[in-house]
C-alpha cells in the first residue's frame, strides 16, 4: 500500500515539493494569457483566417476544461505523481510542437494537446499539495503561496508574452515551457512522494467520466461559438442543449453509480459547494477583466504589445505580495470574512474601470483600480482554494481538486462569452460618438459594470453560505487526527 500520511514526509521536503509543483500550475496559467499577445504575429507567419484564429485559444481551452474532472479522478486512482508527471510531460511535448507548427492546423492540433496535458497536470498538482500539507497554518501558507502563482500567472503571461513577441518570435512563447518541464519532471521522482485513494474498490466511472467530458467540451465549443455567431444562433442553441443533456445524464449516472466519477456527497459541505459557486463568478471576472483591459490599452489608448504586458505589473505585483497576507489572515479570521472583503475589493477595482474614458491615462485611470483589484484577487483565490479543498476526504482529494479548477475554468468560458457579447452589441449602440475610441469605451464601461455585479453576488454568496469558524471548525474533520472511514462518515 502506498504511504499517503502528511507525517511521512519529512518537512524540508514538503516545502520543496511545493516549490516543484508551484512551478508547473504557473506554467499552465500562464500559458492560458500568454498566448494572447502573440495572436497578431502567428496569424501573420501561419497566415491564419481571421475567423480561425481564436481556434489557437479555444482549442487550448476545451481539452482544458472538459478534462479537469476526469484528471482529478485519475490521479486519485491511478496515482498522483503519475498524473502530474504525465500530464507536465505531454504539456511541455506539445509546447514544444506548437513552436514547430508550419501551418494553421498544426498549431490548433498541438494546443489541443497541449491543453489535454494542462487538464491532467492541474489537479494533480492541487491534490498533492493537498495530501502533503494537513489542514490549518501549513496548508493555508502552502495555498497561499500556490494563489500568488495562480493569481499573477495572468497578468505575468501578458508581460512576458509581448516581452518574448517583441525581442525573438512568436514560438518563443512555447519554447519557454520546454526546459522548465523538463527541469520539473526531473526532479519530481526525489522531491514528491507517490499517493493514491485508499479505494475498496478500482472500478473506473466510465459512463460518467464520457458524459461529463463531452459535455463540459461541448459547452466550453458552445461558448466560444456563441461569442462569435450570437447566442440564439440555431448551431449554438443546438449545442448548448447538447451539453446540457449530457451533464443532467452525467448527474443521473453519479447518484447510481458504485464508484462515482465526482461523489455527488461533497456537495453537502455547504462551504465546498459555495467555493465552487464562487469559483465560477472568480473565473468570469478574471478572465473578462484581462480580455477586456488588453484590448482597452491596445485599441483604444494605442499601446503596444510590451507597453500593453507592461502595464499588468500593477495587479501581477499586487496579487503576489497579498497573497500570503490573505492566507494569514484566513488562519486568523476564517474563510468567510477574507473572502467576502476579496470580492469587496474586486467590485470597487471594478467599478473603477467603469469610468474608463476614450482618452485615459494609465496612473490615473487603470493603476488604482489595477491595485485594489489585484489586492482583492489575491485575498479571494486563497481562501476560495482552501474553502474548495478543506473537509474533503483524501480519497477524494484529486477529484475535488478537478472541481475547484472545472468551476473556475468553466466560469472564465461562460463569462468572456457573454462579456464579449455585452462588449459588442454596447459598443454598437455607442457609436454615435464622435470619437473612435468612445464606442469601445463604452462597451468596456458597460461589460465592467456587469462584472462589478458578480463580484458583489460572489461577496453575498461567502456571507450566506460559507460557514463561520467556529462552525467549520467543529464540522471539518483533520487528516491528521482522523481515519479514512470517519471522514468519510462525517462528510
Amino acid at each position: 500500500m502506498i504511504d499517503t500520511s502528511i507525517e511521512a514526509v519529512p518537512e524540508r521536503r514538503r516545502w520543496l515539493a511545493l516549490a516543484v509543483i508551484v512551478t508547473a500550475q504557473f506554467m499552465v496559467v500562464l500559458d492560458i494569457a500568454i498566448v494572447n499577445v502573440a495572436l497578431p504575429a502567428i496569424k501573420t507567419d501561419l497566415h491564419f483566417p481571421e475567423a480561425s484564429l481564436q481556434w489557437v485559444i479555444s482549442a487550448y481551452a476545451i481539452l482544458f476544461g472538459g478534462f479537469l474532472l476526469l484528471g482529478g479522478r485519475l490521479a486519485d486512482i491511478l496515482g498522483r505523481r503519475r498524473l502530474f508527471v504525465a500530464g507536465l510531460a505531454l504539456f511541455s511535448t506539445s509546447s514544444l510542437l506548437c513552436g514547430f507548427a508550419w501551418s494553421e492546423s498544426s498549431l490548433i492540433a498541438f494546443r489541443a494537446a497541449q491543453g489535454l496535458g494542462g487538464a491532467l497536470l492541474a489537479p494533480a498538482a492541487l491534490s498533492i499539495l493537498m495530501t502533503t500539507f494537513g489542514e490549518g497554518r501549513e496548508r493555508n501558507l502552502a495555498l497561499g503561496i500556490w494563489g500568488a502563482a495562480s493569481g499573477s500567472g495572468g497578468a505575468a503571461g501578458v508581460l512576458l508574452g509581448g516581452l518574448l513577441t517583441s525581442t525573438l518570435s512568436w514560438s518563443w512563447v512555447f519554447f519557454i515551457n520546454v526546459p522548465v518541464g523538463a527541469a520539473v519532471i526531473a526532479v519530481s521522482p526525489w522531491l514528491l512522494r507517490e499517493s493514491r485513494s485508499q479505494l475498496a474498490h478500482r472500478h473506473f466511472d466510465v459512463a460518467g467520466a464520457g458524459t461529463v467530458t463531452a459535455g463540459l467540451m461541448l459547452l466550453v465549443y458552445a461558448l466560444t461559438r456563441a461569442a462569435e455567431s450570437g447566442w440564439g444562433d440555431p448551431t449554438t442553441v443546438a449545442l448548448l442543449a447538447g451539453s446540457a443533456t449530457l451533464i443532467a445524464a452525467f448527474v443521473e449516472i453519479e447518484r447510481r453509480s458504485a464508484a462515482p466519477l465526482l461523489p455527488l456527497r461533497i456537495f453537502r459541505q455547504r462551504t465546498l459547494a459555495a467555493a465552487n459557486g464562487i469559483a465560477v463568478l472568480v473565473g468570469a471576472m478574471a478572465f473578462s477583466q484581462f480580455f477586456l483591459l488588453t484590448l482597452y490599452m491596445q485599441q483604444v489608448l494605442h499601446y503596444s504589445a510590451l507597453q500593453t504586458g507592461a502595464g499588468f505589473v500593477a495587479i501581477t505585483l499586487a496579487i503576489v505580495v497579498f497573497a500570503n497576507v490573505g492566507q494569514a489572515l484566513v488562519t486568523r479570521l476564517g474563510l468567510r470574512p477574507v473572502l467576502a472583503a476579496g470580492l469587496l475589493l474586486v467590485a470597487v477595482g471594478l467599478g473603477l474601470l467603469t469610468q474608463l474614458p476614450a482618452h485615459g491615462h494609465y496612473f490615473w485611470d487603470l493603476f488604482p483600480a489595477f491595485v485594489v483589484s489585484g489586492i482583492g484577487m489575491a485575498f479571494t483565490f486563497v481562501p476560495m482554494t482552501i474553502a474548495g479543498l478543506t473537509g474533503v476526504a483524501r480519497a477524494d482529494a484529486g477529484v475535488a481538486s478537478g472541481l475547484i479548477n472545472t468551476s473556475r475554468q468553466i466560469g472564465g468560458a461562460v463569462g468572456l462569452a457573454a462579456v464579449s457579447t455585452i462588449a459588442a452589441t454596447s459598443t454598437s449602440h455607442g457609436l454615435t460618438s464622435s470619437l473612435a475610441g468612445g464606442g469601445l469605451t463604452h462597451g468596456f464601461q458597460t461589460a465592467f459594470d456587469v462584472l462589478t455585479a458578480l463580484a458583489l453576488v460572489g461577496a453575498a454568496i461567502a456571507v450566506g453560505f460559507v460557514a463561520p469558524p467556529p462552525r467549520l471548525a467543529a464540522r471539518e474533520p483533520s487528516f491528521e487526527t482522523d481515519t479514512i472511514e470517519q471522514i468519510e462518515e462525517a462528510a
